[in-house]
């Protein structure tokens, strides 16, 4: 199926005959590295009150609580933004999280792809929609694109900015923008980094004004309690952050990848996964693995990537050492 994402261990775990908890999923690219998080599921009320979250969200990436609006995850925030937009033309700069490109043909979207990994040359069509991942998916890459938010600044354009990745990296959020450009949205997701693909919390920022209309339109109650105390939490915890940038498992993983046959390119990654071009096929690279029970992202369905790419999480050292087992042979 085109929108096929990873992390789908249940339907892994069936087809290869095993358990779900034996499977190591390197197709995800969750943190494998957990906050230390203290939750009295006994004590959640009845029905969720999210100033709390809202204030401990917007103090972590420096902004008013009504610059902020929170969503039921990221992916959700997406598509509520595509039909606030309500505009007919978008650019998507490819290989990029499939969901733009759904949310895009859903709503009736032209789309017009730039291949970033080629170049970074756009000439954007004034008064459209422009979204940019960064740092990127599939392949983790930070950009400097300054000329890109001045350019889409001049030429009217809204631009939604996705910084799911960016708290793995100590690169600067494009949030500073968002006084002096008011067509500019941020997205962040709150359990990328934070670990936990089920817990559903995701925001946008933007200016006041159009946090107000995004507001409007959302239901009063679109976040669980336990979803909520669970970020809280998580941002709590003061030492997590120095934690995740401090390991050195993604230049463990790095070295065991480029010891094996089965290995072309490595692309270069601040995040926790890594773009692998093999000199064999996703399929027949993934089969090579199914006997260790571990499963890896197939990058054929992004755009302008082929059966060739694979995409790798950054995990656990154990995780590693059977992925290093698997591809030596």
């Amino acid at each position: 199926m085109y929108f096929k994402h990873g992390g789908d261990i249940t339907n892994f775990a069936k087809k290869i005959s095993c358990s779900i908890d034996e499977i190591i999923d390197l197709s995800s690219n969750i943190n494998f590295i957990k906050p230390r998080v203290d939750i009295d599921i006994q004590n959640i009320s009845s029905y969720p009150n999210y100033d709390i979250l809202y204030k401990t969200i917007a103090k972590e990436y420096g902004v008013n609580i009504d610059e902020l609006e929170l969503f039921n995850g990221a992916t959700s925030a997406i598509y509520s933004l595509f039909r606030e937009f309500n505009l007919d033309r978008c650019t998507l700069f490819a290989p990029i999280y499939l969901e733009y490109k759904k949310a895009s043909l859903i709503n009736g979207y032209s789309i017009e792809y730039i291949n970033r990994l080629l170049h970074m040359r756009y000439n954007i069509i004034p008064n459209s929609l422009v979204i940019f991942v960064n740092p990127s998916t599939p392949d983790g890459k930070f950009y400097n694109i300054d000329s890109l938010i001045k350019e889409c600044r001049d030429k009217n354009c809204t631009l939604l900015i996705d910084e799911s990745f960016l708290d793995f990296t100590t690169f600067q959020s494009a949030v500073k923008y968002i006084k002096s450009y008011d067509r500019l949205y941020i997205l962040k997701s709150m359990t990328k980094f934070y670990g936990s693909a089920g817990i559903r919390v995701g925001g946008v920022i933007s200016n006041s004004e159009n946090i107000v209309r995004l507001r409007e339109k959302e239901p009063i109650w679109k976040i669980s309690e336990f979803d909520s105390r669970y970020i809280i939490e998580s941002l709590k915890d003061k030492t997590f952050k120095k934690r995740v940038r401090d390991s050195n498992n993604r230049d463990k993983l790095i070295e065991v990848l480029k010891q094996s046959r089965y290995i072309n390119k490595i692309y270069t990654s601040s995040v926790n996964f890594l773009l692998v071009k093999l000199n064999i096929d996703a399929k027949e690279f993934q089969n090579l693995l199914i006997p260790y029970k571990i499963m890896v992202r197939d990058c054929s369905n992004f755009d302008f990537l082929d059966s060739s790419f694979v995409r790798i999480a950054v995990k656990d050292d154990f995780s590693i050492e059977r992925l290093k087992e698997a591809i030596y042979v």
